[in-house]
Order: C-alpha cells, then sequence, then structure tokens
C-alpha cells in the first residue's frame, strides 16, 4: 500500500468476510459523485455529512399511515420553518447516533 501511495480506508468499526462488499460501497459512494450520475445533482449537497451531520428523517404520502403521522411543519408550506425543522432533526439524530461526528461538528464551528 505504501509503495503504491494508496490510502487505506475504513468503512467502520467491524470484520467482514470479504472485501468485494467493502469495495462496492466504495464505488457506490465514490461514482454517485460523477456528473450525471445522479438525477438531480443538487441532491449530494443536501444528504448526509453534507454539513458534517446525519441527515433529518424522512417522509412521504400519505400523511398518516397506520396511525402514524407527519410532523405538521412538513405540510405547512413554510420553507423557512421546515428548512429549521430538518436541521434541529439532522443535529438531534447527529447528537444521538453519531457522538463523535457531533462534537467534530462543535469543534470546527468553535474554530
Amino acid at each position: 500500500i505504501e509503495h503504491f501511495g494508496i490510502e487505506e480506508v475504513s468503512l467502520g468499526d467491524f470484520v467482514m468476510t470479504g472485501g468485494e462488499i467493502a469495495a462496492e460501497a466504495v464505488i457506490d459512494a465514490t461514482v454517485r459523485l460523477l456528473p450525471g450520475i445522479l438525477g438531480n445533482a443538487a441532491s449530494t449537497e443536501e444528504e448526509s455529512f453534507s454539513e458534517g451531520l446525519l441527515e433529518h428523517p424522512q417522509y412521504t404520502r400519505p400523511a398518516e399511515w397506520e396511525g402514524r403521522t407527519i410532523p405538521e411543519v412538513l405540510t405547512s408550506g413554510d420553507h423557512g420553518k421546515v428548512a429549521e425543522w430538518r436541521r434541529e432533526q439532522a443535529e438531534r439524530i447527529t447528537r444521538e447516533r453519531r457522538p463523535d461526528l457531533w462534537e467534530r461538528k462543535l469543534t470546527n464551528k468553535a474554530e
């Protein structure tokens, strides 16, 4: 690896049975950033890790399904409030699930 200047990449703290699935994950994560691969190029700017945070919850129609409802703010039509809600949720989820990312976000903000 050192001889060829290859950068080692980790997918996480776990062991896999082989390198095929890991290679596929790296290829997928890389290729999707090439122009023309995604239907909407702006998609990569508003997804997980785009601002160092995990992504906010995603909802679809109908607004109620099996007794579960989506937050009213998402159907309010107020784009500013929707953006604020998404940001708050992304921060909450990041704090809960990835405290390491949250800590990095706070450190970068302080600098």
